[in-house]
Formats: C-alpha cells, sequence, structure tokens
C-alpha cells in the first residue's frame, strides 16, 4: 500500500508538472496550496464520447474555485470525498495530506443535504431523470420523470454523474455531476445536488471507483 501511495504521489507530481500549471491561487485558513497545482488551464474545449464541449471561460470564474491540489489536512482515507457545503468547495483526499479541491454549487436553501454516503455507481453522459417533487415544482420537467432526457450540453446532468447511496444501498436522490451552466460555481443554485464544471467532474470522475469505499461526506 505505501508503494502505491508513493507511485500516485509521484504520478500526481509528474501531471502537475506536464499540466503547466500556476502556481497563483486562493486558500483557505490553514489550509496550503501546493507549488504549481492551479489548473487553470485545463477548462479549454473537449471533445468526449462524441460530445464537443465548450472552453469555459475560466478568467471569469473565480480563481479558488479552479481546480487545484491543496495541502488538507483530514482523518478521512484518501479516495474520500468531502464536500464543504459552506465554502462551496468539494474535496478529493490524496495520500500525504493532501487532496484535490474543485469549486462547485450547492442546494439552494431548503434542498441543501448534509450526511454521508457512498458513490454506488457512476455515468458517462448520463440520462437525467428528475424525481416527482421537482416535476410537481416545475411542471415544465414533468415529461422527463420517466423517461428521461438524454444526454447532450444541455442536459442537467453534465458530461458525468455519480450517485450517492446511503449505508442501507438506498438511492439518496442526491448526485455530484456536471453542468453546462459554469457561472453557477460557488453559488447555491441547485435543487440539492452537487454540480461541478463539466472538465472537473470528468476529472473526478476518473479519480472514482464505485464502492462502499468512495465514501461522500457532505458538511453544513
Amino acid at each position: 500500500m505505501r508503494f502505491r501511495n508513493a507511485l500516485l504521489l509521484c504520478g500526481l507530481a509528474a501531471a502537475v508538472t506536464l499540466a503547466g500549471c500556476s502556481s497563483s491561487s486562493t486558500s483557505l485558513p490553514g489550509e496550503k496550496v501546493a507549488t504549481n497545482a492551479i489548473f487553470t488551464s485545463d477548462y479549454g474545449a473537449v471533445e468526449d464520447n462524441g460530445y464537443a464541449l465548450p472552453a469555459i471561460p475560466i478568467s471569469k470564474v473565480n480563481t479558488k474555485f479552479h481546480r487545484q491540489i491543496v495541502d488538507y489536512a483530514t482523518s478521512e482515507k484518501p479516495g474520500t470525498i468531502v464536500v464543504n457545503t459552506p465554502n462551496r468547495f468539494l474535496y478529493y483526499v490524496l495520500p500525504g495530506g493532501k487532496a484535490v479541491r474543485y469549486g462547485i454549487g450547492v442546494g439552494k436553501s431548503g434542498f441543501a443535504w448534509k450526511g454521508e454516503a457512498y458513490i454506488a455507481w457512476k455515468q458517462e453522459w448520463p440520462n437525467w431523470h428528475p424525481p416527482q417533487e421537482m416535476a410537481d415544482r416545475k411542471p415544465e420537467v414533468a415529461r422527463y420523470v420517466k423517461d428521461g432526457m438524454g444526454p447532450g450540453l444541455k442536459n442537467p446532468l453534465g458530461a458525468r454523474a455519480m450517485y450517492l447511496f446511503n449505508e442501507k444501498g438506498q438511492d439518496t436522490l442526491f448526485r455530484l455531476h456536471g453542468t453546462p451552466e459554469w457561472a453557477s460555481i460557488g453559488t447555491a443554485a441547485s435543487s440539492g445536488c452537487i454540480r461541478l464544471m463539466n472538465q472537473d467532474i470528468i476529472d473526478l470522475y476518473s479519480r472514482v471507483r464505485p464502492g462502499k469505499g468512495a465514501r461522500v461526506v457532505v458538511q453544513q
């Protein structure tokens, strides 16, 4: 396991170097941003599974919400996802006291969720099935409850979705997902789910292996 963690950290360092990242960043009190660890250059146009994701005008997004690697003191095991709702950050815990930090959009007041869950499964370019409760509030989405909205650039789940289940194996109906609405990052705009920019959810998706080891802690 130590050897595997060492390889992961070496690979991480190499990836940072190859990405040509900038060292400029914004950190929280008590949090130190690692050198050359901000991935501002990774938000260009992407061809992904036949879909052409447009570039994000990342200069219009606060730098603190750009994907970056930070020193992160936590008792959580590597591979755990920690969602800091008040500060609009999601952390993917790495070995060696570090984490990948992503900017997120969170639920509107009254729809925010907190607790612990795990990622039971994940999907590339998912269909979107709004819950009946949403359809009751928004009749315009009622037609998608049964048949769903097909994948695409306008799909609210974006390029990837990861599905949160509780310890009893029940779907919480909350998701970690992409969004085409990059300007909503850093705000409380969703109906309860955690949204990331599409380029970020693709990155996070590649790191996560579904199962009870893929623990998610949502803080408020």
